[in-house]
């Protein structure tokens, strides 16, 4: 290890620790990101000062093969490029060499959907010794949020009839449910047999919930508009009731939407359009999904899919 090297190290840590008043946690990290660099320039024969951006992406990309995990890479990267900031205003270095170098993009982690069955065996799931009106609420709202992709705020907006103030509505009639949605951007989406049917059952119920004349579609126990937190709430209980194994919330119903007819279908742009999205590149995230299908159904029948006994 370079003795020059270490003392500009040094001289950087003491600054950012008295001059900049960083954190102890935070030094301690500054601390052993930037051994790893100094032990990085000492094994290519170089030293800090002369260390140039092939330098850095060589390293980058050994902590990428290493496992490191993106996250990881861009902290420790940020870490170099405050030091050869400080290197800069010195004037000990004429450039930044981590300036233009990036840790290579986190995965997006898909978005949890339920298969089929389990999105069956949650909509007709019924609660022994539950208030009539309650159910009947929960289960239009189960059947709204899967049978029509809807997100939660776009429910919660909705109202019992087409007004100019009204946010949305469900046209029972014509089975379709008109929304206002991100970008207060407006879309019909249509509203299957099962959800109709549903809706039906809760809107001759919802009357005895109300004690005001309220507008909204949904409502809460006081008789008022019900919020998406409640609805969160809802979701939660009613899964775990139902023997779902793990919680669900009104996004996996929208993602098990958009996966069930993306898998039936195959027509991207048409979940596309009714999701709501701006963008295919949003919804193409559900291909991944349908992937993930098809590769568990492969797995389960093929005969080829496993290793034969021995």
């Amino acid at each position: 290890m370079s003795p020059d090297d270490a003392t500009l190290v040094q001289r950087y840590l003491d600054h950012v620790r008295f001059d900049k008043r960083l954190a102890a946690r935070t030094h301690a990290l500054y601390t052993e990101d930037l051994k790893k660099l100094q032990q990085h320039a000492q094994d290519a024969g170089t030293t800090l000062l002369a260390v140039g951006p092939h330098h850095i992406r060589r390293w980058v990309a050994q902590m990428h093969s290493g496992g490191r995990s993106p996250r990881g890479m861009a902290l420790i990267l940020s870490g170099w490029r405050g030091f050869y900031n400080w290197l800069g205003k010195e004037s000990l270095v004429a450039s930044n060499p981590v300036q233009g170098v990036r840790a290579p993009k986190a995965a997006k982690p898909l978005p949890k959907a339920l298969s089929v069955d389990e999105a069956v065996q949650l909509a007709d799931y019924k609660q022994e010794g539950a208030s009539p009106s309650l159910e009947a609420r929960d289960r239009a709202l189960v059947e709204l949020l899967y049978s029509s992709g809807l997100r939660v705020g776009e429910l919660v907006g909705l109202d019992v009839q087409a007004s100019s103030e009204a946010a949305g509505w469900v046209d029972l009639q014509a089975a379709e449910a008109h929304v206002l949605g991100k970008g207060s951007k407006r879309r019909t989406v249509p509203v299957g047999q099962a959800a109709l049917a549903a809706l039906r059952e809760w809107l001759a119920l919802r009357p005895t919930m109300l004690k005001t004349a309220e507008t909204a579609l949904f409502v809460n126990e006081r008789g008022t508009r019900l919020t998406a937190r409640a609805i969160w709430g809802r979701l939660r209980t009613r899964s775990q009731q139902a023997g779902l194994s793990a919680p669900v919330h009104p996004h996996m119903l929208r993602h098990s939407f958009a996966s069930h007819v993306l898998q039936s279908s195959g027509d991207l742009r048409a979940v596309q359009e009714l999701l709501g999205h701006a963008n295919i590149s949003t919804t193409q995230v559900y291909t991944r999904l349908d992937f993930q299908h098809l590769a568990k159904v492969y797995d389960a029948a093929h005969p080829r899919a496993h290793k034969p006994k021995t």
